[in-house]
């Protein structure tokens, strides 16, 4: 099966479910086969998140040669899309699809696996995960409530979102409504918005109602496809809230435990190949459909004055502090995670923003 063959058509749908008959014929299949059913937070075909979560599902199957066979799920079609992690946890299903963020209610260190403000961009996460010893912690947190996980997408720094005015000053997001998940909702609260988390098939319904004034999703390629400027004409950019937005493959520790190590290694290796796809996937789509939002449907790009950032560094220091208070445990990954930052961060504003600003400015590069 070539890797493409899934992305047939955009849209949010929740068609019929995508299992072992419509994935690659097994060689290897039989009696030994094992089943392993994904339920995913995001909706079916939808492009980026959704296709991304589907072509790892068929990889792991075309790449065991069936030895693991996958039953996919989009969100709802097997339980709501916030119930993966206990449909997992359970042992009902044995991996979910998501963005890690989404449980920091159940503890806020969960954070740190998806995004937080004022954090590190997607390569700087990276790097830490899979060198910086941000993996260990991970499996720390995950595995105390039976879980294992592994990086599985990314779609890099997000927008700053869509607003129905322009927001000139940190007063400006007072009494504003908005959908906004993790530690920068928390933020968006410090500074008098009331932050909302809604499943990204919800958004839309709910700004154009009016039950929301703003919202974020994910980039101009995405939101490109919810339509969210027949609502909101005011498009921000360089979210402070999600600066690399990193996805996960949770599997059930129990059933981890059970795979060989060579059945490990394939999970491993699809993981760490649609991370680094679906990364590149965004990256190669966000230009365009822009250019799209700017020119087909006269959407207003907008970025935060340096005024309205300075508060978003305020209150997000205050919520790093709230989130040291929670526990041991949060205290150390917080810790990790900041030190982590600044040592690949100071290198990274040296050497790669530093060219990248320079040639932008040489080449004339509008930003």
């Amino acid at each position: 099966m070539k890797r493409r063959e899934f992305i047939t058509k955009a849209g949010i749908g929740t068609a019929g479910v995508i299992g072992a008959g419509t994935l690659a014929t097994p060689s290897i299949a039989g009696s030994h086969s094992k089943t392993m059913t994904i339920v995913s937070t995001w909706g079916r075909d939808f492009p980026g998140l959704g296709t991304s979560a589907q072509r790892l599902a068929a990889r792991i199957t075309e790449l065991s040669e069936g030895a693991i066979t996958t039953e996919y799920f989009a969100g709802g079609e097997r339980v709501a899309p916030f119930d993966v992690f206990d449909e997992v946890a359970s042992g009902n299903s044995q991996a979910y699809i998501a963005a890690d963020y989404y449980w920091r209610g159940t503890h806020p260190g969960f954070a740190y696996f998806t995004a937080v403000p004022m954090g590190m961009n997607s390569p700087e996460w990276n790097a830490w995960i899979k060198f910086g010893g941000g993996q260990e912690l991970w499996d720390e947190i995950s595995g105390g409530y039976g879980l294992k996980a592994l990086p599985a997408g990314s779609t890099g720094c997000q927008a700053g979102g869509w607003f129905n005015k322009e927001i000139n000053a940190a007063d400006d997001l007072k009494g504003l409504k908005m959908r906004i998940p993790g530690l920068g909702g928390t933020v968006m609260s410090k500074l008098g918005a009331s932050p909302i988390s809604v499943p990204g098939s919800q958004i839309y319904e709910n700004l154009v109602s009016g039950a929301i004034d703003a919202c974020e999703w994910v980039g101009p390629w995405n939101d490109y496809f919810l339509k969210f400027y027949e609502a909101a004409k005011y498009y921000y950019t360089a979210g402070m809230h999600e600066p690399g937005s990193n996805l996960c493959l949770g599997m059930n520790a129990s059933w981890w435990g059970s795979l060989s190590a060579h059945e490990k290694a394939i999970i491993e290796t699809c993981c760490y190949e649609e991370n680094g796809y679906q990364y590149m996937e965004t990256m190669a789509n966000n230009g365009a459909y822009l250019a799209k939002l700017v020119e087909e449907q006269g959407v207003q790009v907008r970025n935060f004055n340096d005024d309205v950032w300075d508060s978003f560094g305020e209150a997000a220091e205050e919520v790093f502090e709230e989130t040291r208070d929670h526990s041991a445990l949060a205290a150390k990954i917080n810790d990790a995670y900041q030190g982590a930052m600044r040592e690949i961060g100071g290198m990274n504003a040296l050497f790669e923003t530093g060219y990248i600003n320079q040639r932008n400015r040489i080449l004339g590069i509008e930003v």
